[in-house]
Formats: C-alpha cells, sequence, structure tokens
C-alpha cells in the first residue's frame, strides 16, 4: 500500500500525520478505533481515542497517555486532519477519517449496520478510498433482528425452566454480553446471571451510563445452594467462551449449552463447538450491509481487510469498484481471542 496511507511492520501507517491506526507493535502516536484485543494493545506512547471508548480502553489498558475527542471533532496531527466517526461495534467504537490536501481516506475499523441500544449508531462518513473489515464477507451471513433472537433466548430458557436445566449462553466479554442483556431487559422477569469475566465488562457499560437489566453474579448464590445443582435451574446465565468444558461448570447439575454469534449463521459452526443452541447475534456489518456501506460513503477505492475479503473484492470488481485486499493481523475476537 501506498499513498495516505502505508503498511508497515507495526501496522497502518499514515507519513503525513506521523501515526497509526490500531498498530500491533509500539509506536509513538496511536490512533485506536476501538477496545477489542486485536486493535487496542499496550506499550503506545500516546493513545487517540474517542470519549466513549476511554472506559473501555482503561478496563483493557489501564492508565495510559490518553487523548480523548468527541465524535465528529477535528484535530490535527502532523499535517493530517484526522476525525473519529462512530462505527456501531462497540462501546465508542470508530472509524478514522483522515484528510491531507483535499483527499480523504476512512479506516473503518470493526463495525455493523444493525441498531444496538448500548453504542452510537454507524454514521456514514464519505470518502475516496474506504478501508473495510469483511469478516462477514460471504452472501450466506445476513443477520436476524436481534430483537427476534432475544424473544428466542427467552423462550429457551423457558424451555429449559421445564426440564430442570440451566441455560448458558456463551458470549464475549466486550459488546456481545451486554448488547444481548440490553436486547433482553423487555423480556426478562428477574436477573440474568453472570459469570465474572462477564460482569468486569457488564460493570463498565453501566458505569459508562448503558442501561442494562439486573444481573447477579453466580458466585453469589450460597454455597449449599451451588452444591445442590439445582440453584441455576430455569435460569438463563451469561459466560466467556473459555468457560464452555472448564470446571467452572461443575456447579451446573443440568444444563443446555449455547452461543451467541455471527458464526452460528453456519450449522457446522454450532456443532464444531459442540453447543445445543446457537444465536445469530453478531456485532460485525453483514453482506448486505457491507454492499450497502461502501456505496454511501461513495469511494472510488475500496480495500478489504481481515476476513472473507476474496469474495467482497471480486463482487465489487465485477461491478465496477477499484477494490483489493490487504492482509493485516488484525482478527476477530468472536473467533475467541477473549
Amino acid at each position: 500500500m501506498s499513498d495516505l496511507l502505508q503498511l508497515r511492520p507495526e501496522g497502518l501507517y499514515c507519513p503525513a500525520g506521523r501515526f497509526y491506526v490500531d498498530p500491533w507493535r509500539p509506536v509513538d502516536t496511536a490512533v485506536i478505533t476501538h477496545g477489542h484485543s486485536d486493535h487496542a494493545r499496550s506499550g503506545m506512547g500516546c493513545y487517540h481515542t474517542t470519549v466513549e471508548g476511554l472506559p473501555i480502553l482503561r478496563w483493557r489498558l489501564g492508565d495510559q497517555p490518553y487523548r480523548v475527542h468527541d465524535y465528529g471533532e477535528a484535530f490535527t496531527l502532523g499535517d493530517a486532519r484526522v476525525s473519529l466517526h462512530p462505527a456501531g461495534h462497540v462501546l465508542g467504537s470508530a472509524q478514522v477519517r483522515i484528510e491531507v490536501q483535499g483527499e480523504v481516506w476512512v479506516v473503518s475499523g470493526d463495525y455493523k449496520r444493525q441498531s444496538d441500544p448500548t453504542c452510537s449508531p454507524f454514521e456514514v462518513v464519505p470518502c475516496d478510498t474506504f478501508i473495510t473489515e469483511a469478516t462477514f464477507g460471504l452472501p450466506i451471513y445476513r443477520w436476524p433482528s436481534t430483537r427476534d433472537v432475544a424473544q428466542e433466548l427467552v423462550q429457551w430458557r423457558d424451555q429449559c425452566a421445564a426440564r430442570g436445566e440451566a441455560a448458558i449462553l456463551y458470549c464475549y466479554a466486550l459488546g456481545k454480553a451486554q448488547r444481548v442483556l440490553a436486547e433482553l431487559a423487555p423480556f426478562v422477569d428477574r436477573p440474568v446471571y453472570l459469570h465474572g469475566a462477564i460482569a468486569a465488562g457488564v460493570d463498565v457499560y453501566r458505569e459508562a451510563g448503558v442501561t442494562l437489566p439486573p444481573t447477579r453474579l453466580v458466585s453469589e448464590i450460597e454455597a449449599p445452594k451451588r452444591e445442590s445443582g439445582t440453584a441455576f435451574a430455569g435460569e438463563l446465565i451469561i459466560a466467556p467462551p473459555s468457560a464452555a468444558g472448564s470446571a467452572w461448570l461443575r456447579r451446573f447439575r443440568r444444563a443446555q449449552h449455547g452461543f451467541a454469534s455471527g458464526w452460528m449463521r453456519l450449522r457446522g459452526n454450532r456443532r464444531r463447538r459442540n453447543m445445543d443452541r446457537g444465536f445469530v447475534v453478531s456485532d460485525h456489518v453483514d453482506w448486505p450491509g457491507l454492499l450497502r456501506t461502501i456505496r454511501e460513503t461513495g469511494a472510488s477505492r475500496v480495500i478489504a481487510t481481515h476476513g472473507d475479503t476474496q469474495a467482497l473484492v471480486r463482487t465489487l470488481n465485477e461491478a465496477g469498484v477499484v477494490a483489493e485486499t490487504l492482509v493485516t493481523q488484525f482478527g476477530d475476537e468472536e473467533e475467541g481471542t477473549i
């Protein structure tokens, strides 16, 4: 890559501004799109982030030299004019708009177009070049209404209750768990139980002013009740994927296991994870959303990174859009990096 952004061993570099976007090695100046571990790493000399994203970075990285900006607020780095715009991915997530001598590039970071009560909605940012994620860049990935999925979750919990089972739902600790809780709020009539690793992120969201339903820690249940193995029958419990198959599950005598992820769109993924139920909820853009977003930006050049990039690039090229793939170290937390 050349032009306004360049790919270096440390990450995506803007020579005019002398900064990196989501670098994966220590650098002097980093502009961070969001707090997931494949985008926000320790060791930077300075972190530029959004006001909404600051609590997430503090939770993930601790005290660092942060520079915070409101969404849409322009600031100058070297000869570049930079601003951060809502990406709709998780709390505080941002797209990075970079302008140098009238040319505009936008780095999307991770994003989605579905509504989400826990974060600011995606904002279309017109640009000349759009660097887009393609985590779910295949036509099969089309998301159902998350409200409908929340109702399915409650029905599943009630079915488990009729059998004397706990309903254990595996969610990722940053973004997914909080979104599922917020979507469940209109439909639950009692607290949802949380694994300790999930509770930490829920607390961060609550402190940031995000409205979530009542929750309790699994560990708050008195030991004699836990040891009976029936204390959680008919309850919904949210846990991180790392809890699956762990000793932590021994407290649940009878349980069904579900997974909330965009990967559950394919039944094979549910079988490979040995799950009883799969619930399609993703914090990434689906196929129709990818095409819609690219069209709405008006970009004459599209660069696709991390995910199923080939199908997207081929589709765009066939439609007359200049598109290419960029190989980066950005991964996908939905595959289990947290």
